[in-house]
């Protein structure tokens, strides 16, 4: 199984004088200085055995300079002319700092003309290139510019091991108080004096950053001085204009040096013991050869053979490994543009035979509800794809269509085969595909989806889309949309694409598609994913698709009406909201907002942020509220109802679909890594559940005329589930005897029960779940982080087995980097052992309440899968799921059948765990009927 590289770069340089500044001065035996080689070894020793327990990287290197001068010093003869040269005792360490390196087998990159920062940026752009991540290690300012992240994008992050933390965009942020890609303005404007980087005179890093967040960029900073208000810093910045220019010039890294070793020769292995404890007797450290010489290696994954090296014989795979079989590469000009009848049966005929297909779809736009069909590929084997066009040409009535098939000639064979029973369809994302073709009556059956394959293998892991699994398993760059169609307003319709591209990019999706299937399913049965994918995950595709193709109906005129409201309401809010502050302002904008609070009321505990700008979030307004401080009420409602404004009232008007007259939320099957689905366009996870807006908002959801809407929820679903799975006796009983839970919980923890201990008993039970600390604890009960300690410690006295299921599930986490649901779905947390204290117990939190919700989620995706069989087995096919959101069920049914609908809605979603699993308490699902969404609650 192929995975992600991950490529560290170390910043040799900056070791080895950190090295000779930490320790003493020290000789070998032949008193050779080797105080800064010692500490450079440590350091790399600990880094090695370090990165080796953290499964960190498989390929490094590290980066030297080779000397003082490089290519920056024929632009500015005067860069680096104030640097110091390096201490008499240190100059006869750097070769040695080198033989160093070679000793932990490891590659030691340096070259003429270019610094170490240059070889990192260009390494490191070479490496996001191909797919990788990258963690540069060191804290220079400078290496600060190559930081990036972004969702199923290649990352790079920095590790200063002298601090243990990992530096990602947010910590850029918090020194520069702007992103990477303006670090090097920053740097431009404050200068260096180290490297005698001149900047802008009287420049330091607040005014530098001042300056970008108000100009954008350094030019439009320096273009701007003239508009300002005479000053010292007016003056400088004209003055020193084009020092500044040369400034970002000389910070800039060099991102495509070339690469002294490739990429491939980085890659690592373990470390060869007898080299390095050569290196370590003949300079004389004692300590580190008696590690050697007991086992102790730092560690550290398979060292590249050098040149000269006899090659190792290749180890053989794991039995839980499996690998592809043998494939030609992947040749887009093999590709076959099908457009005659006779080329069209000849491929139906090749993929019967093979009984299995790669099937993938073309539209004019990414609404699979109404998006018209463009064309079909289709792929029977590695090497063999093509491209079935049915609407290319151009948007003009009188434009020239190119050759192809006619839909109505093509959409019967292509029917026929994708319905037999003894073809299976393969695809990427099948759930949009089986919507597009629904338009035309046309099934897939039966199917894998290489989407859902992948998440139920690989979910924490990476991202799943087709282009980045391709990446990922095969090595392979696919053609992308952008590529084809362009961007903004010259972006044309893939209608529009000619015949050629069009086949080049549709005929490989297909094929990309079958390749990846063939390695997916083999991983199935290996890993664990079998059970989950084919019992949840495989059947829910066409059914989640159902639910989207039905939509749901919305009212028009009352959205438009709460809309109405809502800017009344918000009118008079904002009214109140200026009295209270004493001034008129925009409460939208936090600049302003913050400004009020905290500098004109000189409310106390108030933050700012990286910019500069006080901060005016949720957290910090709820704190407000909490101090007694009414306006913060104020704009906590205010903005609520901006919120629902915009994302519901309004926007919901523009998304009724005009040809189904329906809203069609679009639901994610990879969405939430727990198993959860989730939802866009729009997002109804976010609708408030238990507010009076929110259920106002849910009044607009209504039922088409003479029908009702059924609401089932799942109750306490997850409290339910964390009694089975911890073995907690007394909530077992308590809700096998259908105790109030919370009421139950109040007297365990406080001896009685009324409103107030069954409200802070509600929010323990929930809280405990998902791993809140102390004082996330204290925060949401107004009380200090003691009294929250020991109303944990309390509830874990009371529910040992509680206490019990967050242990063993950490440490089954931290063992085998994933947690499991009770039915076997994997949720994995790369980042559980990272050094960054966040980022570790942000994992750990996850890592606590994914298997409870993950089971939530599987039972309630069991159930959707099963209800349009079961509701056609009761003669109610024309009853229709329409929604799911969190543990709730939507339905709509004619309204003389919502009894007998609501009847085995029911009985299928207490069963739904059923005959795979037998819970030890049972589950309950509420079920209310009504005209609209909030009435059936």
């Amino acid at each position: 199984m192929s995975t992600k590289n991950h490529l560290y770069l170390v910043d040799g340089s900056s070791y080895i004088f950190r090295a000779y500044h930490r320790l003493p001065p020290l000789t070998n035996p032949k008193g050779v200085p080797v105080g800064a080689v010692y500490g450079y070894t440590t350091m790399l020793w600990k880094l090695a055995k370090e990165l080796h327990e953290a499964d960190g990287p498989t390929h490094l290197a590290v980066i030297l300079d080779h000397s003082s001068e490089s290519f920056r010093n024929e632009i500015y003869d005067q860069y680096k002319a104030n640097r110091p040269e390096p201490p008499e005792d240190l100059i006869p360490q750097f070769p040695l700092i080198r033989d160093a390196t070679r000793a932990f087998s490891l590659p030691c990159i340096e070259m003429a003309g270019y610094e170490a920062d240059d070889l990192i940026a260009s390494y490191t752009e070479a490496a996001v290139r191909e797919g990788w991540d990258v963690t540069i290690v060191s804290s220079d300012k400078d290496l600060m510019q190559l930081v990036r992240e972004g969702d199923g994008a290649p990352q790079v992050d920095m590790l200063d091991t002298m601090k243990n933390v990992r530096l990602g965009i947010e910590a850029v942020e918090e020194k520069f108080g702007v992103g990477p890609d303006l670090v090097g303005d920053i740097l431009a404007l404050m200068g260096d004096a180290v490297d005698n980087v001149p900047g802008v005179r009287g420049v330091g890093p607040k005014t530098a950053t001042k300056l970008i967040l108000e100009y954008g960029d350094l030019e439009k900073a320096l273009l701007g001085a003239a508009t300002m208000k005479p000053s010292k810093l007016r003056d400088n910045l004209i003055e020193h204009a084009e020092m500044a220019r040369l400034s970002r010039i000389l910070v800039e890294l060099k991102r495509d040096c070339p690469l002294p070793d490739p990429l491939d020769a980085l890659k690592l292995g373990a470390i060869p013991p007898a080299p390095l404890k050569a290196f370590l007797d003949e300079h004389g450290f004692r300590s580190l050869s008696a590690k050697l010489d007991v086992g102790a290696a730092p560690g550290g994954p398979p060292t590249p053979p050098r040149a000269g090296d006899e090659p190792a014989a290749p180890a053989e795979a794991p039995a839980s490994t499996p690998t592809l079989p043998p494939m030609p590469p992947i040749d887009r000009s093999l590709y076959e543009c099908v457009t005659s009848l006779d080329a069209l049966d000849r491929w139906i005929a090749e993929a019967k035979a093979a009984h299995v297909v790669g099937v993938d779809t073309e539209t004019a736009s990414l609404d699979s509800v109404t998006g018209a069909l463009v064309g079909v590929s289709l792929s029977t084997a590695p090497g063999r794809a093509c491209y079935i066009p049915l609407g290319h040409g151009g948007s003009d009535m009188f434009a020239e269509r190119p050759e192809q098939i006619a839909m109505a000639d093509a959409l019967p064979r292509l029917g026929a085969l994708l319905a037999d029973d003894a073809v299976l369809k393969v695809g990427h994302n099948l759930k949009y595909d089986i919507g597009v073709l629904a338009q035309h009556g046309l099934v897939i059956a039966p199917y894998d989806d290489t989407l859902v394959m992948s998440f139920a293998l690989d979910a924490g892991k990476q991202q799943h889309g087709l282009d980045e699994l391709a990446k990922l398993h095969l090595d392979h760059t696919c053609l992308t949309f952008k590529e084809m169609c362009g961007t903004g307003k010259s972006q044309i319709s893939f209608a529009e694409v000619p015949l050629d591209r069009a086949t080049q990019y549709a005929a490989e999706d297909a094929e990309v598609a079958l390749r990846l299937w063939k390695l997916l399913k083999l991983r199935l049965p290996l890993e664990g994913g079998t059970r989950i994918y084919e019992m949840v995950d495989r059947p829910l595709v066409a059914t989640v698709e159902a639910m989207e193709r039905a939509g749901i109906m919305v009212d028009r005129d009352y959205l438009a009406k709460l809309s109405a409201e809502f800017a009344s309401e918000m009118l008079r809010m904002e009214g109140e909201i200026h009295a209270l502050a004493g001034q008129p302002f925009t409460i939208g904008s936090p600049k302003q907002l913050g400004e009020i609070l905290f500098d004109k009321m000189g409310l106390k505990g108030g933050r700012k942020g990286k910019s500069g700008v006080w901060s005016t979030d949720q957290n910090e307004l709820e704190r407000l509220e909490r101090d007694g401080v009414p306006i913060a009420r104020k704009i906590l409602e205010w903005r609520q109802l901006a919120k629902l404004k915009s994302t519901y009232t309004d926007a919901l008007q523009e998304q009724i679909n005009a040809k189904t007259g329906r809203v069609h939320t679009s639901y994610s099957l990879v969405g939430a890594q727990t198993g959860r689905l989730s939802s866009t366009d729009p997002n109804l996870q976010n609708i408030p559940i238990r507010t009076e807006v929110g259920r106002q908002i849910r009044d607009a959801f209504i039922a088409a005329p003479d029908h009702v809407l059924i609401a089932a929820d799942y109750s306490q679903i997850e409290l339910r589930l964390a009694a089975h799975m911890a073995d907690v006796p007394e909530l077992k009983q308590a809700f096998a005897e259908g105790q109030d839970i919370h009421a139950a919980t109040a007297i365990e923890l406080f001896g009685e029960v009324n409103r107030d201990t069954r409200a802070r008993a509600k929010t323990v039970n929930f809280s405990i779940l998902y791993g809140i600390s102390r004082w996330g604890l204290a925060g949401r009960l107004e009380i200090t982080p003691d009294e929250a300690q020991a109303l944990i410690s309390r509830y874990f006295e009371r529910f040992p087995g509680i206490s019990d299921y967050i242990q063993t599930t950490l440490e089954g986490a931290r063992e085998r980097g994933y947690t499991e649901t009770l039915f076997g779905r994997k949720t994995w947390f790369p980042r559980i052992k990272a050094a960054s204290q966040n980022e570790r117990q942000g994992s750990e939190r996850a890592a606590i309440n994914a298997p409870i919700q993950g089971t939530s989620a599987d039972l309630i995706k069991r159930a959707m899968a099963r209800m349009p069989n079961a509701l056609a087995d009761a003669d109610l096919s024309d009853v229709k799921m329409l929604l799911q959101v969190h543990d709730e069920l939507v339905f709509e049914a004619p309204a003389g059948k919502a009894e007998a609908a609501g009847a085995v809605i029911r009985r299928v979603m207490m069963g739904a765990a059923e005959p795979v699993l037998t819970l030890s308490v049972p589950l309950e699902v509420e079920i209310g009927t009504g005209a609209s969404w909030g009435d059936a609650h």
